[in-house]
């Protein structure tokens, strides 16, 4: 039974087409790591949420990109009971898909969710799931290396091999690679300490480093800056705020608006009663060409006047 207040909210959404009133709802979150990407789509979900006026009671968890910690969690979520469960990364959203079968679940931040077996397809997923992907535009990322740095023969890769949404992007940077005159170099690691050893077993044998959305190699990105400016090996993380903290540039999509989206996907199952079932899953468009030209200054890269003349946003400083 949800608790009522006295007053109802008659705001009208004109995006969803509803009325929400002011129930008190139960949330859970499952976010598999602390990583500012992923913290952003939790917090565009919650602002979402709260600006559609929606009243949302949250118990968030963070496994830290440990395994057995994030089925502690989902057994924790199932004692409170959620009106729904938002999972934030592959991992999480693939165990609690598996362990919880009637509550809605929607994800966010999940690479493939066909691949990762969360739902039957992108437009009917079925069962009580769905959500959101990030699924970046790697063949246009591999191109804008080989725009920046058109000599460039050899393009490193750091990833874990046992995350599904980085198998699935690194077949892809295979395909771009070829298509775009490249050989990829791989560099696994099997856990966030390994990342340094990964991004050292590079340096010689690359042009540049491609950093996927692996969640593993993005919480240790520093490791990877780090050979970066030592080796002046230019690095292009697939996301902005890694960017922001080293790379020189991205095609990036905004997990802030990916947690706003999945967050409009609430507000239909909470307030109209919607099946996630038979909620396509939503996926982002549009990307914004950011350069870090501070970076790129740093490690002694020029970066063309025709990248430049196209960004959404260069950083200089």
């Amino acid at each position: 039974m949800k608790t009522f207040c006295c007053l109802i909210i008659a705001t009208c959404v004109s995006a969803l087409g509803l009325a929400v009133d002011a129930s008190a709802y139960t949330v859970s979150i499952n976010q598999f790591v602390e990583h500012p990407s992923l913290n952003e789509s939790v917090r565009g979900f919650k602002e979402q949420l709260a600006e559609l006026g929606a009243e949302v009671n949250y118990h968030e968890h963070n496994a830290q990109a440990d395994m057995p910690t994030v089925t502690q969690i989902v057994n924790q979520i199932i004692d409170e009971k959620p009106d729904l469960v938002l999972a934030v990364a592959t991992p999480s959203a693939q165990i609690t898909a598996q362990r919880i079968k009637d509550v809605p679940i929607l994800f966010t931040a999940v690479t493939d969710p066909v691949d990762a077996r969360l739902v039957a397809s992108m437009t009917k997923p079925g069962a009580n799931v769905s959500g959101t992907t990030d699924l970046n535009p790697v063949a246009a990322q591999l191109a804008l290396i080989k725009e920046i740095q058109p000599v460039a023969k050899n393009i490193g890769i750091i990833y874990n091999a046992g995350e599904s949404n980085s198998v699935v992007q690194v077949e892809l940077a295979r395909r771009a690679a070829a298509a775009n005159g490249l050989e990829l170099v791989e560099a696994v690691t099997a856990d966030t300490a390994g990342v340094m050893a990964a991004a050292q077993s590079l340096i010689g044998k690359v042009d540049a480093i491609y950093l996927p959305t692996d969640n593993t190699v993005i919480s240790s990105v520093e490791a990877v800056i780090k050979v970066s400016l030592d080796h002046k090996i230019p690095i292009y993380p697939a996301e902005d705020d890694s960017l922001r903290k080293g790379g020189v540039a991205v095609l990036s999509i905004s997990y802030y608006q990916l947690g706003r989206q999945t967050g409009r996907m609430a507000a239909k199952i909470l307030v109209d009663g919607a099946d996630p079932g038979q909620l396509t899953v939503e996926e982002q468009s549009d990307f914004n060409l950011i350069v870090n030209r501070a970076f790129a200054d740093k490690i002694g890269l020029e970066i063309p006047e025709t990248v430049l003349s196209k960004a959404n946003e260069t950083i200089s400083n």
